[in-house]
């Protein structure tokens, strides 16, 4: 496994270029936790009786990308779960032994490149509706807003697995 680039985020910038930097830098940090770790270790929970798990974290977050950016901005209806069901919610921080990071990564990697290509092209006002949040209404700027949010909390938690696991910190 390579150890991923972490982009430097701009300190003059405008509002758009700013959002989408922090939002690739959280993406990277992430997948940096991550890096030089074997299946085992990327399942091992970080303490029990918590699942969390490094690979369950890259999960979530491939389905926090789908629905968000493909399911609320782009309303792609048909761009159902990935991992979990109605009957396991949890299911995209449970790692089946089938599951594997090749596959989680590339299915975390292949809704970020559908993320992208959702926000192209839009403003930030653009508005995107979620079913699934009551029928709310959210604008781009919101949908990043979030989503750094939401890298940023997982990223604390990947910060406590990573060096429950291996003693790495920092980074």
């Amino acid at each position: 496994m390579i150890t991923p680039e972490r982009p430097e985020t701009p300190t003059l910038a405008d509002e758009r270029t700013a959002l989408e930097s922090w939002l690739d830098y959280h993406r990277a940090t992430l997948a940096i936790k991550c890096a030089g770790l074997d299946d085992k270790q990327l399942r091992e929970a970080s303490v029990p009786p918590s699942a969390l798990s490094l690979l369950g974290l890259v999960r979530h977050m491939a389905e926090v990308e789908r629905s968000w950016f493909r399911r609320v901005l782009a309303g792609e209806e048909s761009a159902g779960p990935i991992y979990y069901t109605e009957d396991n919610l949890d299911g995209d921080f449970l790692t089946p032994d089938e599951d594997t990071w090749e596959e989680a990564y590339a299915t975390w990697q292949a809704e970020i490149a559908a993320a992208r290509e959702a926000a192209r092209g839009r403003s930030l006002d653009d508005v995107g509706h979620a079913a699934h949040h009551g029928g709310k209404s959210f604008n781009l700027r919101w949908i990043y807003l979030h989503m750094i949010e939401e890298y940023a909390r997982h990223n604390g938690h990947a910060d406590l697995v990573r060096e429950r696991i291996d003693g790495a910190a920092g980074y």
